[in-house]
């Protein structure tokens, strides 16, 4: 098995000594395991005020990974929605149906409400590795 850690400027978790993401390869292919990725401004740092702007930017977000990761939505298996509260829900469906449009192929997805400090949401994302590089 080999692991590699996945930095993304202004995605990294700046008071913790861990990467964005990273990818795992070995004999039977390749992993991509995401930590937390939220809605923060990979530019100014900040959390939109507006929610549907926070979920909005955590799914671009979630794409910056999955590119340079070498993936691409269709390799994803599973995301796992934290939320603090249910009612952006409208939101969060809005993005899931644009990077997953289409119904007979949409990873799995699993939302848990928990506290979460200074933000609405957080996603976790596992998907297949295309090749391994």
């Amino acid at each position: 098995m080999r692991r590699k850690a996945i930095s993304v400027p202004g995605l990294d978790q700046d008071d913790q000594p861990a990467p964005v993401a990273v990818t795992v390869t070995g004999a039977l292919g390749g992993l991509l395991v995401t930590g937390g990725i939220t809605g923060r401004d990979p530019e100014t740092g900040e959390i939109p005020k507006e929610a549907a702007d926070e979920v909005t930017q955590a799914f671009a977000n979630l794409r910056t990974v999955l590119d340079a990761a070498g993936c691409s939505p269709e390799s994803v298996a599973k995301i796992t929605i934290f939320t603090t509260d249910r009612s952006i829900r409208d939101h969060v469906t809005r993005e899931w149906l644009a990077m997953f449009p289409d119904p007979e192929s949409r990873p799995v997805c699993h939302t848990r409400v928990q506290q979460l400090t200074g933000m609405r949401l957080q996603l976790d994302c596992l998907a297949v590795l295309s090749s391994q590089g």
